[in-house]
């Protein structure tokens, strides 16, 4: 089962890039991320935020898992993610232009300026707080209480603080700010789902890092 699960993940992700590489599926998708970019966002983060999701737990866990884990829920706050992402975008593309245009951060006419700074303060104003955000509601699911009261003191209390800031933080200059850069660099009907493929890579970091915190 595990081998199969396995290839069936592979053959999924081969079909998506695929996908957002091959007339005419590609157009199709431009257009459908234009014309309805929160629903686009959320629909590729459930697809590819959960994948990843899948994935870090079998870094985790040793195996990929289908049952018993909520899946369902945790697609959902994938979905979420994606959403707000197809905000957080062109929010922070736009302002970093204004920024640079007004003289307040250097590097006005060079495009791999523009895109750093964007993935820079985007990543550190934003990507933190949203793994955290993430790692919050995946404690809520493992506990079976992200619909009902939230719990926030005994929550915070058994987040694992160490990995989150040494790999999951870390991560973010080692990793996210350099990807993103580059994804800002894409034209923008591009850029969500390439950081929806990067969250293949976020599932792959919070399964070490909760791996790291079952060892502990």
């Amino acid at each position: 089962m595990q081998i199969l699960i396995s290839v069936s993940w592979l053959a999924l992700l081969a079909a998506i890039i695929a996908a957002l590489m091959v007339e005419p599926a590609a157009g199709v998708l431009v257009g459908l991320t234009k014309a309805h970019p929160y629903l686009m966002g959320f629909a590729k983060f459930v697809l590819l935020g959960t994948m990843g999701e899948l994935l870090g737990g079998r870094i985790a866990t040793g195996r990929f898992r289908l049952r018993g884990i909520r899946l369902w829920q945790r697609a959902l706050v994938w979905g979420f993610i994606g959403a707000m992402l197809a905000l957080v975008f062109p929010l922070f593309s736009a302002g970093v232009e204004d920024l640079l245009a007004k003289g307040l951060l250097p590097g006005l006419g060079f495009p791999l300026l523009h895109a750093f700074w964007k993935s820079a303060l985007m990543n550190v104003l934003f990507g933190f707080e949203m793994m955290v955000f993430h790692r919050f509601t995946d404690t809520l699911i493992a506990e079976g209480r992200l619909f009902g009261p939230w719990q926030l003191v005994q929550t915070y209390r058994s987040i694992d603080w160490t990995s989150m800031f040494r790999i999951v933080g870390g991560a973010l200059f080692w990793f996210w700010i350099p990807a993103h850069t580059v994804t800002f660099m894409l034209p923008p009907e591009y850029r969500i789902a390439a950081a929806a493929l990067l969250g293949i890579a976020l599932g792959l970091i919070l399964g070490f890092a909760s791996r790291k915190s079952r060892q502990r």
